[in-house]
């Protein structure tokens, strides 16, 4: 686990703007419905069954790969077998996009994914995935011998509501504070 993570961080509560969207008619951040509430997006993070996520391989190629995920502890976090393409492209870098699996309420959140190695951190999140996803893994699918676990540090996270395409578009932006 780095340092960062190792550090007890509390996520703030995001700042919502509306996004620049030029040609889309996007509503000012008054009108429409209005901005979404960060629960809104929580809610669709936390609730979705299946993520995409984009790495770029360290020759700049785009790379899309679905993968189960939990909010866990103010983060998204997902496991990949430690040779796979996507834990070798978060090895490069660790920045990466992960979205939701519905594209009618899409919640797109981007950040840094930091590989997490704390046996207690990775026991929680196991069994978070297991609640989640009604699963009986054990610790070998999260052994860091084998796979890597991340938990994704968001930056920013765009959220819609299709029914209201022009009026609904909200970016959520983060600070981070290390708790008290």
């Amino acid at each position: 686990m780095s340092a960062r993570v190792a550090t007890f961080f509390r996520v703030l509560e995001p700042t919502a703007t509306r996004p620049y969207m030029p040609g889309y008619g996007t509503l000012p951040a008054a009108e429409g419905t209005g901005l979404l509430p960060w629960s809104w997006a929580l809610e669709r993070l936390a609730g979705s069954h299946d993520y995409w996520l984009a790495t770029v391989t360290p020759q700049g190629a785009p790379h899309l790969m679905p993968v189960w995920a939990v909010w866990h502890s103010g983060r998204l976090w997902f496991s990949s077998a430690s040779g796979s393409r996507k834990a070798r492209n978060l090895g490069a870098g660790g920045r990466c996009s992960l979205s939701t699996d519905n594209p009618q309420e899409p919640v797109v959140a981007h950040g840094l994914a930091e590989r997490v190695t704390s046996t207690a951190a990775l026991t929680a999140m196991l069994a978070a995935e297991n609640a989640k996803y009604r699963t009986d893994y054990g610790a070998d699918m999260v052994d860091p011998a084998r796979n890597s676990v991340y938990a994704l540090r968001l930056d920013w996270v765009f959220a819609l509501d299709a029914s209201d395409f022009a009026g609904s578009p909200t970016r959520f932006t983060f600070g981070l504070a290390t708790a008290g």
